[in-house]
């Protein structure tokens, strides 16, 4: 099972409260969560997009930094982990993007992969004036599609002709291209339909799963996608993106839970579930639909909660998910959290041993 850290490219990570621990975005904090990604043996590194917060008295993401400009950066202080940036859609054209990658690319040696993020919270792009209506929400991943379609044509060849219903190429031109001719892509499909984006132009595709140490929520998640991978003929692999809050004892580690949650947020989920609700259509499993029917907790991720030796039992129980390629996790502190995986919780895995000596 592969493992991946989901940077914290904003303000607080991802727990909404103001009593969990509170940061705010650097480079040089990024740098060195990916530096112990990279010497704990982490496969890969991914870093969101995020263009307007959810507020409150935490001012919830209100403040972030890039994903790509990030990404770059860490790419020149970096040698093997895989680096994933992401891209909000509508805010760069295809061919631009298609040449950032490759930029990216060339500074990685082969390392990097784009994250296709289709936007669900309509204040990001409203701000700008460049919220394209509604009809986005129905329509979103066909236009993602041939975002895709674009840059995979681009990197192939050099060359796209592609002519679509939102984007028309005439003898578009991106060189150098890759050396390999091809960038990963992630998507992060929850719905039906957004799962079949996935597995029709995706090599991994993100699936989210509720509950504290609730493992068995994730497997009708992954086949949903192993159904969406066999009606497209395709190999998607899924990640599953989830949070870890470790201590000495389950007590000890469920009790920083508790502490978090008395200082949730209730004002920054407000606002972001009146964002989420602006998509009447949405479908129950969308990314927005368990927004609307999410508990009011700091976060409805998944969560493993209790000492190094049950997070890595957990873990390993997961590993034997069918049609689970990895998990990219989360951390409520991720300086301590990193050095606890790296240290005290991938020692104890049997699914990762090999890489635990290795990093020792």
């Amino acid at each position: 099972m592969d493992i991946g850290v989901f940077l914290p490219i904003g303000n607080n990570g991802w727990l909404i409260s103001s009593t969990s621990p509170q940061y705010m975005p650097s480079f040089d904090l990024n740098r060195e969560v990916t530096l112990k990604a990279e010497q704990y043996g982490f496969e890969f590194a991914l870093s969101m997009i995020k263009l307007r917060g959810f507020g409150g008295p935490s001012q919830y993401w209100d403040h972030n930094l890039e994903s790509f400009t990030l990404m770059a950066g860490l790419a020149a202080v970096t040698t093997r982990i895989k680096l994933f940036a992401s891209v909000a859609v509508l805010t760069v054209p295809p061919a631009l993007l298609a040449r950032m990658a490759v930029t990216i690319d060339s500074i990685s040696h082969g390392r990097f992969g784009v994250n296709i993020v289709s936007g669900w919270q309509k204040a990001e792009y409203e701000q700008m004036g460049i919220w394209p209506g509604e009809r986005h929400f129905e329509k979103r991943y066909e236009y993602c599609s041939e975002y895709v379609q674009v840059m995979k044509d681009l990197w192939a060849s050099g060359v796209s002709d592609f002519k679509g219903e939102f984007f028309r190429m005439t003898d578009c031109r991106v060189s150098p291209t890759p050396a390999a001719k091809h960038i990963d892509i992630i998507a992060a499909g929850q719905s039906n339909r957004g799962m079949q984006f996935a597995a029709e132009y995706a090599d991994y595709n993100f699936i989210s799963a509720g509950g504290i140490n609730d493992i068995s929520q994730v497997a009708p998640h992954t086949t949903r996608l192993i159904a969406a991978n066999a009606a497209a003929g395709a190999n998607c692999k899924a990640m599953l993106l989830m949070m870890i809050i470790a201590d000495e004892t389950d007590e000890a580690a469920m009790a920083k839970w508790h502490h978090y949650v008395a200082g949730t947020d209730l004002e920054a989920l407000a606002w972001r579930d009146a964002q989420a609700g602006a998509d009447v259509k949405a479908e129950a499993h969308s990314t927005v639909g368990r927004m609307v029917r999410s508990d009011r907790l700091p976060t409805n991720m998944l969560r493993l909660i209790g000492s190094y030796a049950t997070v890595a039992r957990q873990l390993d129980a997961l590993a034997e998910t069918p049609g689970l390629a990895g998990v990219m996790l989360t951390f409520d502190d991720f300086l301590i959290g990193m050095e606890q995986f790296g240290t005290r919780i991938q020692p104890l895995m049997q699914s990762r041993r090999h890489l635990a000596r290795a990093a020792a």
